[in-house]
């Protein structure tokens, strides 16, 4: 058991054709969250790219697994087992279809809620009870946004400048409640992250 191990998972396809979509928002935040901690994830190893670094005095591993979204859990389960991370060391970032653009939701477990990359988590971890950084992108037909455009295609395709704009003005809460979440607990994480929306 690794105490001062925290795992936290950005969820996307990997290749450049996906790199700014919608469903590559957890890959996103990663590289932010890397960029601001002056490392670069670009370490290859088990079918993800990884950096590590000691901010808060806890150890820190920011992961992207670079196997397509439907088969995310077969790469983390491999850096699981290998450090002996537990359930509640492990943040999973990635995109919500049914929260608004720029709404931030930390949970502890739950369902996979039709995302296949928390659904692949759940077979291959073996445990729901790992934590998420549901990340809101809207639904294609609400509100008469992108009106019948399939979700398929909707999560696929590029944020648009005031939703890519809208995550990069969460980044410092995100940030701010990964730091919360090291030091303090996932309750005073959840205070801040839970009360940002739109």
């Amino acid at each position: 058991m690794n105490e001062n191990m925290f795992l936290v998972v950005g969820l996307g396809n990997p290749g450049n054709e996906y790199a700014a979509t919608r469903h590559n928002a957890g890959f996103m935040v990663v590289d932010e969250l890397a960029r601001r901690f002056g490392v670069s994830v670009d370490h290859e190893k088990w079918q993800a790219y990884s950096a590590q670094l000691v901010s808060w005095g806890n150890r820190i591993c920011l992961l992207k697994p670079d196997t397509f979204m439907n088969l995310s859990g077969k790469a983390v389960a491999r850096y699981v087992d290998f450090y002996k991370v537990r359930p509640e060391q492990i943040l999973v970032v990635h995109d919500d279809l049914d929260m608004a653009p720029g709404r931030l939701k930390l949970v502890a477990g739950g369902g996979a809620g039709g995302h296949n990359g928390i659904r692949s988590l759940v077979e291959y971890l073996g445990t729901k009870d790992f934590l998420r950084l549901k990340l809101g992108i809207g639904r294609p037909g609400r509100l008469s946004l992108y009106s019948g455009m399939p979700v398929e295609k909707y999560v696929l395709a590029p944020f648009s400048p005031d939703e890519r704009m809208l995550l990069e003005q969460r980044m410092d809460s995100i940030e701010k409640g990964l730091e919360y979440l090291v030091c303090d607990g996932i309750a005073k994480a959840m205070n801040l992250l839970n009360t940002i929306k739109p």
